[in-house]
């Protein structure tokens, strides 16, 4: 009976120790808790308050494409229009009459950095022996025309007159053995519209699946430079299944711009992914290119247009009307969907900066293979041209952000331009 006695005062023992131990814990935890959810709150308060050592954290984003028009009669104009030799009738606006040209004397400066000055010399050494090819609309050539003139504003010798086959024009750079070229392809995939001079058809009919007329004679290009937005916006178009030849074709009439412009940049990402060289070529696709062409957008009369206009808009982030922001992100998506499929391809979102430049377009002062006649120069609200760009002017700026990016050549590195 003792020796019962004993064992059970034994476990009570060991049960008592048990209970003081867990219990000793259970208050060091508690306490531990207090003490640093308290310290906790404080650290907030002391990181907060802490300075940053600039080179702890990483370099942050710039973007090219988010700042503010600058006043610069200095260092701009880049070239003079009546210098290039390549300048072409449809942007020689002081060849056709207009007297102002501030427009010329305006720089764009990102927020967050500067923006490269163009370097013709170094874009060239880094293009030795390649060939860069602009692929698009009359915008793109403007774009292009740009481009060259800026080349040759550099003094660069062994420049060959552009030779024009088709829809090709090619620019040589004869010492560095490089080709920049245009090709004209407004829609990308083919159509009724793909003369390059005589594209003025008011029935647009396209080949929506169909590409490979063009696009062969881009699969040899180390830098690609896409645009196609203008003209999809007709409110009217005719898709063609089959060819133009074939008497079994199916046309259909379609009005939804949306789903058309999806088709056609179906086919054409369909065509990059599985034609391009993924270890060669660097694809850019521009976005839209604001027109100017009603007024009351920027606070003037109804009727009127870009005639006449000499300033930017100063309104923080306007956004003119006739930018189509659902087209701008199928386009977009489209690259997002090439990315993801290892293409190294770039969207160029050039839409807000050139929005503000109501001041840069030819108006009147152009001739498009044909002088306006006396009549509808006396007509500006009509035939005044509010879509296309003055050269020198705002294209300038889109080959001074292309610039930064073909200079800028580690693919970990682009994304943070």
């Amino acid at each position: 009976m003792a020796s019962a006695e004993k064992v059970v005062h034994k476990s009570w023992v060991v049960l008592y120790n048990l209970h003081y131990i867990f219990g000793i814990l259970l208050l060091v935890f508690l306490f531990m808790s207090f003490y640093l959810i308290g310290d906790s709150n404080n650290a907030g308060k002391i990181l907060a308050n802490k300075p940053i050592r600039k080179n702890s954290s990483p370099k942050p984003k710039c973007n090219l494409f988010s700042g503010s028009w600058v006043f610069d009669n200095v260092s701009y104009p880049l070239y003079k229009e009546q210098q290039c030799s390549f300048m072409t009738d449809d942007f020689a606006c002081h060849k056709f009459g207009r007297k102002n040209s501030k427009f010329q004397h305006w720089r764009w400066q990102p927020h967050d950095c500067d923006l490269p000055r163009f370097n013709a010399k170094a874009l060239l050494e880094k293009l030795k022996g390649k060939r860069v090819l602009f692929v698009g609309d009359s915008l793109n050539k403007n774009q292009w025309v740009s481009m060259v003139c800026l080349i040759e504003s550099s003094g660069i010798p062994s420049l060959k007159p552009p030779i024009w086959k088709g829809n090709l024009i090619t620019f040589e750079v004869k010492e560095y053995n490089a080709t920049i070229d245009f090709y004209w392809s407004p829609l990308l995939v083919e159509s009724n519209c793909d003369d390059p001079v005589k594209h003025r058809v008011r029935d647009r009919i396209i080949r929506i699946e169909a590409i490979e007329k063009h696009a062969r004679n881009w699969i040899d290009a180390d830098i690609l430079i896409f645009d196609s937005f203008t003209w999809w916006l007709e409110s009217q178009m005719t898709l063609l299944w089959g060819s133009f030849e074939s008497s079994d074709a199916i046309y259909k009439k379609v009005g939804m711009k949306l789903r058309r412009y999806e088709m056609a940049l179906r086919t054409w990402s369909d065509w990059l992914e599985f034609q391009i060289d993924r270890k060669r070529t660097r694809l850019f696709f521009m976005s839209l290119s604001p027109p100017h062409r009603n007024a009351t957008d920027w606070g003037m009369g109804n009727g009127q247009n870009c005639y006449n206009e000499t300033e930017p808009i100063s309104r923080k982030q306007y956004w003119g009307s006739e930018n189509d922001v659902k087209m701008m992100e199928i386009a977009e998506e489209a690259v997002n969907g090439l990315q993801k499929r290892g293409l190294d391809i770039q969207y160029l979102n050039i839409t807000h900066l050139s929005d503000y430049r109501k001041d840069a377009h030819p108006s009147i002062y152009k001739r498009n293979w044909v002088a306006l006649t006396k009549e509808e120069l006396l007509n500006p609200r009509s035939y005044a041209d509010c879509v296309h760009w003055c050269l020198p002017g705002v294209p300038d700026v889109w080959n001074q952000i292309l610039f930064a990016y073909i200079m800028n050549s580690s693919r970990e590195n682009r994304v943070k331009l």
